[in-house]
Order: structure tokens, then C-alpha cells, then sequence
């Protein structure tokens, strides 16, 4: 059955639930992370035990739940199945990001793959350029390809292109879909970007800024779950931008995972992997052309 929710403190908003000292059980942390593995791919070592326990709190308190082993028999009841899943892969899944997130990759999306796009098949002049970016978190990734692309020189028109960006937390697409952050996560875009792309909020005392409306729409965001059998990507995407994904899963799940991408991606297409990540000895389609930097073979 579902926990009845207790009267949440009007300041924190959060059920007053005390929760000092708590531990997860070595038994309970290994149900919870096989669970965690098997719907995300996220490997939970038991020296992440720590981390895990800080996380699911949040869901404790917000339920009304004394310990981990009620949340635990919750989880794994029916009703907790699908109503309170998406929560706790919301709350245990790492989104790191940052506009402009190891810069090199732009560089060679504008000086090497958008010409050789254009000339070897007509992405982005004769028909829009698909750009897949895959585990996007809050947005800033996907925001930073489509200012990249609107900036793209071609003569005579503009270079049509379509974003898809996917996450499995749905939390974080909220906020990416929503375009607003601090005007400390801005600080990577340049000057003349900011004042192209980005508003400022009418209160001068509120931190926000948001992005254009124009550029918004130039993105779709959508739930997708790696460890699905297939995607709902219906078309071959140009480029797909998959980085620092693959570093929570082990070796079995990320050839799998990667293997599901790569059918996704369109031959001769590019695949832009995070710069600690390396798919030497897969058995996978593609070739190095540059520090985690992949293309397609045809």
C-alpha cells in the first residue's frame, strides 16, 4: 500500500520526519542497487552505499517513511512499481552538465563534420541535419548545440537542423524544457551568445536567465531509457552527442547500450563520446578520427 504522506513543514516542504543516523542494510542496498541496475544500467557498488542512503532520504521524508526497509517494501509492491519508480531513478541518477562542456567537440562539429555533412549528403541545406543528444540532463548540452548550429555560416540560408535531447529523469527534462538557470551556469557562453540567446529576468535582483523562445522550440525533449530493447528515434541521426554516459555502467551494459546507439546513428554520421571514456576493444561500426571522437563507417 502506499505510505500515507504525514503534514509536510510548510518551510521545507518536506514531511518533519527524523531521520538521524539511519543506514540501509547490507541486504536492503543490494536489492535496492540490483533494481537500479536493471531499469537504468547505473552500477551501485556497496561503497556507494552512503551516497544512496543521502538520496533516498529525500523520497523518505517526502513519503512520511521512519526507515529505508518501509520505503523498500513500498518500491517493490505494485503500486510502488509505478507510482514511485520514476521518483527514486529521479533521485539516485547523477546530472552533471555544463553549457560548453569540453569545447573541443564544437570545434570540430563547425570545422570538420558539418562541412564534410553537407558535402557528402546534403544535412542541413538539402534536408535538416539530426542531432541527437543523449542523456542531456537539464538541457544545457542540447541549448549549447543549437546556438552552435544557429551561428553556423551557410551561404545564402540558415542551416536546418532538428535536436532531439533524451533523458531517462524525468526532473531534470522539467527544467531543461523549461530553459531557466543561474546566471552562474551561463558563465561558459560567450558574450555576444548570452546577449543573442539568453533573457534576462524583468526583476534585478532574481539570478535567473532563460533561453529564447526561438531557440527552445529548435529543441525536442524526451524520456528515453537506455535499457531499452529499442529506441523511439525513427530517424538516422547526423551526429549524436553520448557523453559521460557510459562511465556508470559496466563493460557488458555498455557494449549493449552502444551496440542500440550505433543503429541509430546514420553511416558516415558522428558519434561524440566524453573525453574519459573509451570504446577500444567493442565491436562496434565506428572509427576514431579524434580524441573520443567516432564516425560511422559507411
Amino acid at each position: 500500500m502506499k505510505p500515507t504522506t504525514r503534514e509536510v513543514d510548510n518551510k521545507t516542504g518536506h514531511v518533519p520526519v527524523d531521520l538521524t543516523g539511519l543506514r540501509i542494510s547490507e541486504r536492503d542496498f543490494s536489492r535496492f542497487s540490483q533494481l537500479i541496475y536493471e531499469v537504468c544500467g547505473i552500477r551501485m557498488p556497496l561503497h556507494k552505499r552512503s551516497m544512496l542512503e543521502a538520496r533516498l532520504r529525500k523520497r523518505l521524508r517526502t513519503l512520511g517513511l521512519p526507515s529505508y526497509e518501509e520505503y523498500r517494501d513500498y518500491i517493490f509492491s505494485h503500486e510502488g512499481m509505478v507510482e514511485e519508480l520514476t521518483n527514486m531513478i529521479d533521485v539516485v541518477t547523477t546530472n552533471k552538465t555544463d553549457f560548453f562542456r569540453e569545447p573541443r567537440h564544437f570545434d570540430f562539429l563547425t570545422e570538420t563534420a558539418l562541412p564534410e555533412l553537407i558535402a557528402t549528403s546534403g544535412a542541413g541545406v538539402d534536408r535538416p541535419l539530426r542531432v541527437w543528444s543523449a542523456g542531456c540532463s537539464s538541457g544545457e548540452e542540447p541549448y549549447t548545440l543549437a546556438m552552435v548550429l544557429e551561428e553556423f555560416p551557410i551561404v545564402g540560408s540558415k542551416l536546418r537542423y532538428q535536436i532531439l535531447a533524451t533523458d531517462v529523469s524525468t526532473q531534470v527534462l522539467e527544467k531543461a524544457v523549461l530553459g531557466v538557470y543561474h546566471r552562474d551556469k551561463i558563465e561558459p557562453v560567450p558574450l555576444p551568445l548570452r546577449r543573442k540567446y539568453l533573457l534576462k529576468s524583468r526583476q534585478k535582483e532574481d539570478p535567473r536567465v532563460r533561453i529564447n523562445p526561438e531557440l527552445r522550440a529548435k529543441v525536442q525533449f524526451r524520456h528515453l531509457n537506455f535499457m531499452d530493447e529499442h529506441y523511439a528515434v525513427n530517424d538516422p541521426q547526423d551526429v549524436i552527442f553520448c557523453r559521460n554516459v557510459i562511465i556508470y555502467f559496466d563493460r557488458p551494459t555498455q557494449e549493449k547500450f552502444l551496440s542500440r546507439l550505433c543503429r541509430c546513428l546514420a553511416p558516415g554520421g558522428y558519434l561524440m563520446m566524453g573525453h574519459s571514456e573509451t570504446l577500444s576493444g567493442m565491436t562496434l561500426p565506428v572509427t576514431q578520427l579524434a580524441p573520443a571522437v567516432y564516425r560511422k563507417r559507411s
